[in-house]
């Protein structure tokens, strides 16, 4: 009986200890940012974002969006928090943190950049450009995130026509396009070698229908005449092979055409 009068006493002692060991942590943790105004914190996060010290950059920049609520300075810190998650390889941060600046700063001077930002997100999650390109068919990725790049940038040069990033959202454009037509090719392709000659012939058709401008045509075009003839629709192959000969007179495809000199990817800048 005595133990369990004294039971109560001593978890309120445990509690009280627990609750002073937590003040005690909570006081002794420093704020790093402590002190500092938002302007010359912005100027430490930029300082660290330049130097590659991402994570420390993220922590500043959010600081400071908190700091400068509703200035200027605190929608720049956004849109370089996001381009600080994107270097840091969290694209999900990344696009939900620019996603947020052009939500809800739809009249903001910088939305231009904005959009800019979120098709790069996008396009270079996607197609890799730097180090892969020479070795890897970036047609064989998945093509989700290319078109969403594609969609912003589309947004970009349509609201923002003489905006200092259309030019380059512009050549993205082409080459994500592209990408799309190599990849229904490709999908073509592997059903064509399978036997899968109807889903082949869809895929082909619809590369040549959606991106009729784009070098992969001219194989679309060819797997679409073999289906056909593997399928014995005599006159859809006979059909796509004049559209083939009338397009590409000098195609490898053509039986009896001289060919051109082999030419590198599309993709290939070198």
């Amino acid at each position: 009986m005595q133990q369990l009068r004294h039971g109560p006493r001593r978890a309120a002692l445990f509690a009280a200890l627990a609750t002073a060991l937590l003040a005690g942590c909570a006081t002794d943790g420093k704020d790093e940012f402590a002190g500092r105004s938002a302007e010359k914190l912005y100027a430490e996060a930029k300082a660290d974002a330049e130097a590659g010290s991402y994570e420390r950059a993220i922590k500043a920049f959010e600081r400071v969006e908190g700091l400068g609520a509703g200035t200027l300075l605190a929608q720049q810190a956004q849109l370089d928090l996001a381009y600080a998650y994107w270097k840091s390889n969290d694209k999900v941060q990344a696009l939900s943190t620019v996603e947020r600046f052009i939500k809800y700063n739809p009249s903001s001077p910088a939305l231009d950049y904005a959009l800019y930002l979120r098709g790069v997100i996008n396009f270079n999650d996607n197609l890799g450009l730097l180090g892969s390109l020479a070795r890897q068919d970036l047609s064989e990725r998945d093509q989700r995130a290319s078109r969403d790049a594609w969609q912003a940038f589309k947004q970009l040069v349509e609201q923002f026509p003489a905006s200092r990033y259309a030019p380059d959202a512009r050549m993205r454009m082409d080459y994500i396009v592209n990408a799309l037509a190599a990849y229904e090719v490709h999908v073509a392709r592997y059903y064509y070698n399978r036997g899968a000659y109807v889903a082949a012939a869809n895929r082909a058709q619809q590369a040549v229908t959606e991106f009729q401008q784009s070098p992969a045509i001219e194989e679309a075009l060819h797997i679409l005449v073999r289906s056909y003839d593997k399928l014995q629709l005599v006159p859809l192959r006979d059909a796509a092979e004049r559209v083939l000969r009338t397009n590409f007179p000098d195609s490898a495809f053509i039986p009896g055409a001289t060919p051109k000199a082999e030419a590198k990817p599309w993709w290939r800048l070198w």
